[in-house]
């Protein structure tokens, strides 16, 4: 892992005057640090089109195709966890957060398939902005051990990259002024939130959904951050107030 390519990539991102310029001087460092394949993309729950939100990128052959033709997205623990991830993550820790999940098994699936065509391992940089998650940067390949300095690093160029992008396209400033003020819930995420409202504990919802301790707690967390509550109490007394429980 070349360690001085990735600090003089952020230089260079900055520098870039182009948006092809950009994406070609970061293709290049994530192939020399050992990745195959990536994506630069904005992230949007609202958005049913996988690949609409994809600002750069490069994926196996078929692979687009494959994912859009068996509806992995509605699946997609990658995916899924990126709505709520504070941190860069590796794909094998969405996977854990999900287990015992009602779509564990179409979950593995789409891994193997994923393995199948190249995509062995990767890992995520999720991009935020004040009204929270905004996109991410993917790496992905053979599996590469990243350090932590070079996790930094990498997070480092995905934020650089991500806003640098835009602002070349002159979409920067519209990414958060159109983006609602409060982030719409999922089914899932509003399930939770109802249990709790009820008096349940993190064991008895769990139990209730048939999910782990540890995805109830992640889910949890996402609906503080969401709701930008303190805790759980002021979690559903914020989610009374504005009337998305009753």
């Amino acid at each position: 892992m070349n360690i001085n390519s990735l600090i003089q990539l952020l230089v260079i991102l900055e520098e870039c005057s182009k948006p092809e310029a950009l994406v070609g001087e970061l293709e290049q460092v994530i192939r020399a640090c050992g990745f195959e394949y990536y994506s630069l993309s904005r992230h949007s729950q609202q958005n049913p089109e996988p690949w609409a939100g994809m600002l750069a990128g490069r994926w196996p052959e078929q692979w687009q195709q494959i994912y859009a033709a068996k509806k992995y997205l509605l699946v997609d623990p990658i995916v899924r966890y990126l709505g709520h991830a504070q941190r860069p993550f590796r794909w094998r820790e969405s996977m854990a957060a999900f287990r015992k999940d009602g779509h564990e098994r179409r979950m593995e699936q789409m891994m193997v398939d994923a393995f199948g065509h190249g995509l062995e391992d990767g890992y995520i940089f999720p991009v935020h902005g004040r009204s929270g998650i905004l996109g991410g940067l993917s790496i992905s390949g053979k599996p590469v051990e990243l350090s932590p300095v070079a996790i930094s690093l990498f997070e480092a160029v995905a934020r650089k990259a991500f806003w640098r992008l835009l602002d070349l396209k002159g979409e920067a400033q519209a990414l958060e002024t159109v983006l609602p003020a409060e982030t719409p819930l999922t089914r899932r995420e509003m399930e939770i939130l109802r249990y709790l409202a009820e008096g349940m504990t993190s064991m008895e919802i769990s139990k209730m959904l048939k999910i782990s301790n540890h995805t109830v707690d992640w889910y949890m967390n996402g609906l503080q951050d969401k709701l930008k509550a303190k805790n759980r109490q002021q979690a559903v007394a914020l989610a009374f107030r504005h009337g998305l429980i009753s």
